[in-house]
């Protein structure tokens, strides 16, 4: 049984070390400095005519830097807008805990050793896709092609979107049973046992479809059987390899093509994430531990 997991929020940003929204005034400031410091000296004045020509310049400049203030250099007023939104978005976050960062990034540095660990034994290099809410289904694009079942020229990650939610609209009894409600298992449109309704099941196929929403264990199993290919998901922790096979046993029939790909808890900030994992020149025979998942 599978159930789709929720996904973590970036981790809280440090407060900028700014605690005014004057920033641009400051800036701007600057500006004018550099402004007065190039006005030209007077040329052949007597001291009077020249303190008379200095207050003179000095008020016709300062009239001049009010009114043109709009149009100071762009560079300036785009940090202090920057600047400025950087304050609105602080205001929301948390200050770091350095000891939990310390302990995520050890975290992060385990995972990668134990996947690369598992990669080296498959004979398995890992081909690193963009973590953009994509990455399940571009992996897998990329392992279709691959394998020759897609074009490389259609290896998209709308491709397998659309493939696996069409199937899985298709195949309605295989997921429904296994998908909690949108709105939360107790919420006011679930079912007596907290899972989807149908109508709630066609707006999450859609989703899936349409949109940048992350993929799990239904989009795996619903892609394995759309293509009829086995996916193997390498990841740290026990077990190692867990498989997802379209029919049992599949994955013991000589010459199946694989998909293979990682799943990642820690190593990118974004929360989970899946590579795809391409074979290197020399295979060498499997010794780690396998799970097969059938539904």
């Amino acid at each position: 049984m599978f159930k789709k997991k929720n996904k973590k929020s970036p981790a809280p940003v440090a407060p900028l070390p700014v605690t005014s929204d004057d920033l641009e005034d400051d800036l701007f400031a600057q500006l004018d400095a550099k402004d007065q410091s190039a006005l030209p000296a007077p040329v052949n004045a007597t001291p009077q005519s020249s303190t008379t020509l200095a207050t003179t310049t000095s008020t016709e400049s300062s009239q001049s830097t009010k009114l043109q203030k709009p149009k100071k250099d762009s560079k300036l007023r785009f940090k202090a807008r920057e600047a400025r939104k950087a304050l609105k978005l602080n205001a929301f976050s948390k200050p770091s805990d350095p000891s939990a960062d310390a302990k995520l990034e050890q975290e992060a540095r385990n995972e990668e050793r134990d996947i690369k660990r598992i990669c080296d034994q498959l004979g398995l290099d890992m081909y690193e896709i963009q973590p953009d809410g994509h990455c399940l289904f571009a992996a897998v694009a990329d392992q279709l092609a691959l394998h020759g079942l897609i074009s490389r020229a259609t290896a998209s990650y709308a491709a397998t979107r659309l493939a696996a939610a069409n199937y899985m609209l298709a195949h309605q009894d295989d997921f429904l049973p296994f998908l909690p409600s949108i709105e939360g298992e107790d919420g006011a449109n679930a079912t007596d046992d907290g899972m989807m309704t149908p109508k709630q099941f066609s707006r999450y196929c859609a989703t899936i479809r349409d949109t940048a929403a992350w993929g799990g264990e239904p989009e795996i199993l619903a892609l394995s059987r759309a293509f009829n290919v086995p996916i193997h998901v390498v990841q740290a922790g026990k077990p190692p390899v867990v498989i997802h096979e379209p029919v049992d046993g599949m994955s013991d029939v000589p010459g199946t093509k694989v998909v293979f790909i990682s799943y990642h808890r820690r190593m990118y900030g974004l929360g989970e994430h899946y590579n795809s994992l391409r074979p290197t020149r020399m295979r060498v025979q499997p010794t780690v531990e396998f799970i097969s998942v059938m539904h």
